[in-house]
């Protein structure tokens, strides 16, 4: 007891926050008592000076804040209860006092009369308008807690407790304490009986609507204008009662607000017109329609627009939508029906402007109710149908099928509205193929077929081939035509497709195969080359689906073997390597759509498609060298089959991937190919590959590409049964340097190497240590050894390096730093160099979707390791050959990896990046610009971090965006874009000086040979044009 009063005495002299914690520690220890506590605030509780009787009562409350809940049993609560509620009575205690009943409310012992007794004391003592904003939110917060905890205590209190509330609410400003009063309004006009205060609820609430709120600059509480209006739309649409009252107040405002409020107001409608009921909704109904169709034909922004409409939904749906247990009104009557005929006047002129806005409300009706959707229906096809028709209207046919196929799609998108498009069918399907045969009806035309197509149930499948009937005649008949619409028919071919692909197989693709020819044509016929090309395009686009899909790869695989085995040795080779290459390249870009739409039957055509592809190719190479005279070994034919392989391989599981990949791996080490390369041509049993020896042709050594191809994609846990991996691998290795012919070659060999690390890291350590040691002392760091070949091995390093990376391996840091060690060799740092950036970067090899051994964050673990040691290097200026090699890694390594990991660095990197833009590689010179690039996203005028380089940034682009001065395009790109953001990253002040010389040079841009530089040059000149102060 003399502690407490020792600490009791000492707060009240110098308010420290260690006596209350002390205090609170005490009670919780069981040391001392709440009543100590009380009773060594005796005097000051009872004191006639105001500021000791103050703080007695604020010493008691800190002390309950500072205590757990469940410290208080009841008595001790109702007590403190009823103690506090005679405090709001005080001017001076009732600050302390809200504190106290704050925390008390909260406490699991303060029960129904404890809650009866505060608010009866709030409402009875306190005063609002008397309180600061803070302290109002204590008294919110009070009744926040009994409204949760003792709802009924609250209820049972009926108007007293109404009035009282009311009162407390009336004139509320701060958003802070508003959040919270919403959020009680709502929970008492859902659960409690207003029924005899509407009037007053709705003049304290509907004050506040819409809100107009703009937070502050600091905005202390955090509250945005959203968060307020959020919480009032709960509020005003959460009773029926508000209806009478709250449509004319959103009408009378929909009127007088600007942008966001009209928004607000119309969000709000919809929310609350199915609250408010039917019989409310009627009774406004010719006035909601008034107004809404207002903000449909006369919109002020589209968002806007989209609300209105939405909120016209939702009030037929309120007012049509039958009661449960009872059937639909036969016949619409009311405002369904009223807008219906106002609609269809104004489609009497479907070519007017205001024949749009009535469509669209007419279309979003059919997705209210079945019985307004049905008279819907019923009232504007057959009108659409009997003007188009109409030999009088002929003028105005375009608009009108344009507006028919807007109700046809807006039929086939609504939840119930298909059959009721049936009775109407043949009149619109014979609208539509009408439309076909007149070039300026054919584009809405095939818009509405399309939308007919895609209804459910809706065509049979006669009617389908009379569809595709006449789109042949369009591709065979009016060939010029076709190339104008082509893709709007092929997408509606497309869709037929998924509902009757015999059709299409049997219909169309016959035509389109039959403008494919068994041989290529001559060099010199270039009209007939750019048809079949057209031809293979469409094609291309049509057969994704599986049926349609299996045709084209019989018929494209049958011209394949037809152009590889017809091929005269003395003829002009390149006509039939172009066509087998645009073959091959059509089945491939159509297995990349049926790969990533995940088809299932992609997996079938291994031995469908790739082993038979498989066999041409290992076919021509053993061929003896002299008779080698055919397109099968062109190695533009083979990356298009190796992409063929890739997708097919990756769509397997791995219990099939295992036998495939096993025998591609035998045929490499073995020369056994015949599991994998069945087909056209007949392989003797005898005849053998032999890729890695040094006698191999030319064409045997190519294979090589196809062979990594298929392994490329294979699963980490596929078992590939090689005797000794790692052997092979140092002997592929080997081949690399010594046996390969050409760069195609190489890199084939060298994604095979890193390919199978990735996946058997673990069991290579014997390897991954024979590399790490002797192979770069052998290979990399020998000097006498041929540049070209230190060059590869450098390649290949780098390659590993990255296979480990990947997967986040041990040694992966290791080999990435040995790099730096040779930036002082001038024959192979700017390889090393190139090497450092690449490895964090993203490729096609190491990707998901060949199932790579992939861990999260290895690039920035990467960078954040290297990036420091990049730049130290790039900055010391005691070695140049380093410094630079320095820069070309810097450059690659900030192109690879994402901008979060370099962001804190970018202030000291930009001086090191714009050096090297003086670098003659255009690789690097790309990646540095991207790099800018990418650094100048979210910059501002305000703080550029490139202001002080303008100069130079600006000289450096001009230079890197002319033909004559920058070869490659890709960097002539890169640079416009980047002139086009200057302005927009760094003041006028700064830039002002050199906006004729820009504007003059880009000028020479607009000319150059490429479409593509030419449109940023559009853009970049259009951006320096408009840059004023």
């Amino acid at each position: 007891m003399e502690t407490t009063e020792r600490l009791v005495r000492t707060w009240v002299a110098s308010g420290r926050e260690e006596e209350i914690a002390q205090i609170a520690a005490d009670i919780t220890n069981g040391q001392s008592t709440l009543l100590n506590v009380v009773k060594a605030l005796g005097e000051y509780l009872v004191s006639e000076e105001n500021e000791l009787r103050s703080k007695g009562v604020e010493l008691l409350s800190l002390v309950l804040q500072q205590l757990a809940p469940t410290t208080l049993n009841r008595p001790s609560v109702r007590t403190l209860a009823s103690f506090y509620s005679d405090k709001l009575d005080d001017a001076e205690t009732i600050i302390p006092a809200l504190q106290g009943l704050q925390t008390l409310a909260t406490f699991p012992a303060f029960g129904p009369a404890e809650a009866t007794t505060v608010i009866e004391a709030l409402i009875r003592h306190v005063k609002m308008k008397a309180l600061t904003q803070n302290h109002r939110f204590k008294v919110f917060s009070i009744i926040d807690s009994v409204m949760a905890n003792h709802r009924d205590v609250l209820k049972g209190m009926g108007l007293k407790f109404l009035d009282g509330y009311l009162s407390f609410v009336e004139g509320e400003k701060d958003p802070r304490n508003l959040v919270l009063v919403f959020a009680m309004d709502r929970v008492i006009l859902i659960e409690f009986d207003i029924s005899q205060r509407v009037q007053t609820f709705y003049d304290v609430i509907f004050c506040y609507f819409p809100i107009t709120f703009r937070p502050p600059p600091n905005n202390p509480g955090g509250i945005t204008a959203d968060d307020l209006r959020l919480a009032l739309r709960s509020v005003v649409s959460a009773s029926p009662l508000f209806g009478p009252l709250g449509i004319p107040h959103y009408l009378e405002n929909l009127v007088a607000v600007g942008r966001p409020a009209k928004r607000d107001i119309l969000e709000t409608l919809a929310v609350s017109l199915p609250v408010y009921g039917p019989k409310v909704a009627r009774s406004f109904a010719r006035k909601l329609w008034n107004s809404l169709k207002l903000e449909v034909f006369q919109p002020v922004d589209s968002a806007t627009e989209e609300l209105a409409v939405n909120a016209l939904q939702v009030l037929i749906r309120t007012i049509y939508t039958p009661v449960e247990g009872e059937p639909e009104e036969a016949e619409i009557e009311g405002l369904a029906k009223d807008a219906c005929e106002e609609c269809l006047q104004i489609l009497r002129e479907p070519e007017k402007s205001q024949a749009r806005p009535a469509t669209r409300i007419l279309c979003a009706f059919m997705t209210t109710t079945s019985s307004v959707a049905k008279y819907t229906v019923s009232q504007a096809v057959p009108h659409l149908t009997k003007l188009f028709i109409n030999p009088d209207e002929v003028g105005i046919r375009p608009a009108t099928l344009v507006l028919l196929a807007q109700f046809i799609e807006a039929a086939r998108d609504s939840s119930s509205t298909d059959s009721f498009l049936l009775p109407y069918k043949d009149e619109v399907l014979g609208a539509l193929s009408s439309g076909l045969k007149a070039h300026n009806l054919r584009l809405p035309a095939l818009t509405g077929l399309k939308a007919l197509v895609t209804s459910k149930g809706l065509l049979s499948d006669q009617e389908l081939g009379f569809i595709i009937h006449h789109l042949n005649e369009i591709i065979q008949d009016h060939p010029d035509q076709f190339d104008d619409i082509s893709d709007g028919i092929l997408e509606l071919l497309s869709c037929i497709s998924e509902v009757s692909p015999q059709r299409v197989v049997e219909q169309t693709l016959p035509i389109l195969f039959s403008s494919l020819p068994d041989s290529a044509p001559a060099r010199d016929a270039a009209s007939e080359r750019a048809q079949i090309w057209k031809n293979l395009s469409y094609l291309q686009t049509l057969c994704t689906e599986p049926q349609l899909f299996e045709t084209l790869v019989i018929c494209l695989t049958n011209k394949l073997e037809l152009l590889c085995s017809s091929a005269d040795a003395q003829a002009d080779l390149e006509p039939s390597a172009a066509y087998a290459h645009a073959l091959l390249k059509t089945l491939a870009n159509v297995l990349a759509v049926k790969v990533k739409r995940k088809h299932a039957d992609v997996a079938k055509y291994l031995e469908r498609l790739v082993v038979r592809v498989f066999n041409l190719f290992v076919h021509a190479a053993l061929v003896p060298g002299e008779k080698q005279a055919v397109i099968n070994v062109d190695p533009r034919l083979l990356q298009a089959a190796a992409q063929c392989a890739t997708l097919v391989v990756r769509s397997l599981p791995s219990s099939r991937q295992e036998p495939f990949v096993k025998s591609v791996l035998s045929a490499l080490i073995t020369g056994n190919v015949q599991p994998i390369s069945e087909g056209y041509f007949k392989i003797a049993r005898e005849q053998t590959l032999s890729v890695f020896s040094p006698t191999s042709t030319s064409a045997q050594k190519d294979l090589i590409l196809l062979f990594t191809a298929a392994i490329i994609p294979v699963f980490k846990e596929v078992n590939l049964e090689v005797p000794n991996l790692g052997q092979f691998l140092e002997e592929t290795i080997k081949w690399i340097l010594e046996g390969a012919g050409s760069d195609l070659q190489r890199n084939a060999a060298v994604h095979l190497v890193s390919v199978l690390v990735n996946r058997k890291a673990d069991e290579l350590q014997d390897f991954l240590e024979s590399i790490f040691t002797t192979f770069w002392a052998k290979e990399i760091l020998d000097k006498q050894s041929p540049t070209e070949r230190r060059r590869w091995a450098v390649v290949s390093w780098t390659w590993i390096t990255k296979a480990l990376l990947v997967r986040n391996h041990t040694r992966a840091l290791q080999f990435s730093e040995k790099l730096f060690e040779v930036f002082g060799d001038a024959s192979i740092n700017w390889g090393a160099a190139k090497g450092v950036g690449m490895i964090p970067g993203h490729d096609d090899v190491f990707t998901k979707d060949n199932h790579a051994v992939i861990k999260i964050l290895y690039a920035q673990k990467y960078v954040r390791v290297m990036l420091p040691r990049t730049i130290e290097g790039s900055v010391d200026g005691s070695d140049t050959t380093k410094q630079v090699a320095y820069l070309v890694a810097l450059a690659g390594l900030i192109k690879s990896a994402p901008k979060a990991t370099y962001l804190s660095e970018l202030p000291s990197l930009i001086p090191l990046l714009i050096r090297g833009l003086d670098l003659p590689d255009p690789e690097i010179r790309h990646n540095v610009i991207e790099t800018l690039l990418a650094a100048a996203d979210g910059e501002t005028p305000e703080k550029s971090l490139v202001a002080e380089h303008a100069s130079t940034l600006v000289t450096s682009m001009l230079k890197n965006c002319l033909a004559a001065e920058t070869p490659a395009a890709n960097v002539r790109i890169a640079a416009l874009r980047y002139l086009a953001v200057l302005p927009g990253i760094v003041r006028y002040d700064v830039l002002h000086p050199y906006k004729a010389q820009v504007v003059r040079e880009l000028g020479k841009a607009l000319d150059d040979p490429k479409r593509a530089v030419r449109k940023e040059a559009v853009e970049a000149r259009t951006n320096w044009f408009k840059y004023n102060g």
